[in-house]
């Protein structure tokens, strides 16, 4: 680690954090106010996901001889994770959520150890279809919250699609006339000024905030003691998988940042973290943490390599999990504010999927028939989940689930149409995804 100062680690470390803030506090937001969580459990759904961030990214950095790539990542709850979270609580409720985090993280511990070897069965064509599907996924969940959120009584009214609209208007203006860190927290500054704007119109209310305490523990299985269902384990698992090729490209970018050799034994280490890490999101009742590549936009552009930030980071980032009045603040953003930062957000997780699918060969038909199955089976059961209704239950568990089989259908289709092809074309994937992400 660097030589640097205390308050320079300290300062740089919380610049970490802000860089990530956004991306962290909109995870709890969209899950928990999709599942009806009252202001009070929200705020604390955010606490805990603060305090666990600071957990997972310091096991990452400083996980000891066994555990950890030793490389300056945060970690974070990817959003490729909130649609199959957000369909799993309202179909099997919140403690399945977690058993399907535990069992998930637990699969990873043992995949990282013969990661290499089943790598091959996700290709491009694969990881990109499946990120298609669940970015695809998300956007009606955005477009209830521009509305006003499902079942408001202001549902549609043109004060909420204002409010989105003044949202989604800023995101974009920053993004074109600003570059580096204010684009990087150009989703946060628009929500800050929407709310601004809707407490003028008289829309926030303040109360939940002055009701928090200052401090407060948290605690392991808050919400519920996990349960664990086939269909939850096999969506959150895949979605594992997506995010472990993701963190690959990422521990990859770092590296060479660093200018450090990446070892198998490294990677090993850095999914081994990453497995302890949703064991432990889990059992806090919060998310699966995964490496947050943005922060390795913000090691370039400062170039400030040692692992003693993220430490620092880390430290902030469970402080701030402690003070649930800081969380409470988060909770006043009104839905329609929440739907404009989303749009974009889920959006670009489309685009990740597109972007991934366009390193794909189209020139061979195999390649379109899967892109085209999977994504069309899976947001077709999506957008219709009652097609299932009349087959045995033992069945539909899995069949349920758009994202289980639209992804099922990528990996299945891949093996039968592309069993005979070189499949090198994969080591390119953890880059791009990384790098989109």
């Amino acid at each position: 680690m660097n030589n640097l100062g205390i308050w320079k680690t300290l300062f740089l470390g919380f610049q970490h954090v802000l860089a990530m803030y956004a991306g962290a506090v909109v995870v709890p937001l969209i899950v928990g106010s999709s599942l009806g969580m009252n202001q009070q459990d929200l705020a604390y759904l955010i606490s805990i996901d603060l305090f666990t961030c600071g957990i997972a990214s310091l096991l990452q950095v400083a996980g000891g001889r066994f555990l950890g790539v030793k490389l300056p990542i945060i970690l974070g709850c990817t959003f490729t994770a909130v649609p199959p979270m957000i369909t799993i609580g309202k179909l099997e409720g919140l403690p399945a959520i977690y058993g399907s985090i535990i069992a998930s993280g637990i699969i990873v511990m043992i995949v990282s150890q013969i990661f290499s070897k089943i790598v091959k069965w996700f290709p491009p064509v694969v990881i990109g279809s499946v990120v298609t599907t669940i970015g695809v996924s998300l956007i009606p969940v955005a477009m209830n919250n521009v509305a006003g959120g499902q079942g408001s009584q202001s549902f549609g009214k043109i004060e909420n699609l204002g409010l989105a609209a003044l949202t989604l208007a800023i995101v974009i203006l920053l993004n074109r006339f600003f570059k580096g860190y204010i684009r990087s927290i150009s989703v946060l500054i628009a929500m800050i000024i929407g709310t601004a704007v809707a407490w003028g119109l008289g829309i926030v209310d303040f109360t939940s905030v002055s009701k928090e305490k200052w401090f407060q523990l948290v605690e392991p299985f808050h919400f519920g003691l996990p349960q664990f269902h086939l269909s939850s384990i096999l969506t959150m698992t895949l979605v594992a998988i997506v995010s472990m090729i993701e963190s690959l490209g990422v521990f990859m970018a770092l590296a060479d940042l660093c200018e450090k050799k990446l070892s198998d034994n490294d990677v090993k280490k850095g999914f081994l973290a990453e497995g302890l890490a949703y064991v432990i999101g889990g059992m806090f009742n919060s998310f699966p943490y995964t490496s947050f590549s943005q922060n390795v936009g913000l090691v370039a552009l400062s170039k400030i390599k040692s692992r003693s930030v993220i430490v620092a980071a880390g430290l902030i980032l469970m402080v701030l999990g402690l003070l649930p009045k800081i969380a409470a603040i988060t909770t006043i953003v009104p839905n329609a504010v929440l739907g404009g930062a989303m749009v974009p957000m889920f959006g670009m997780v489309i685009t990740s999927g597109i972007r991934i699918l366009s390193t794909v060969d189209f020139k061979q038909n195999e390649n379109l028939l899967i892109v085209a199955c999977s994504i069309g089976i899976g947001l077709g059961i999506s957008v219709v989940p009652s097609v299932f209704k009349e087959i045995p239950e033992s069945i539909r568990v899995i069949v349920d689930n758009g994202i289980v089989i639209g992804s099922l259908t990528a990996i299945i289709l891949n093996l039968i149409l592309n069993r005979k092809k070189e499949t090198a074309q994969h080591v390119n994937t953890p880059q791009s995804a990384a790098e989109t992400l």
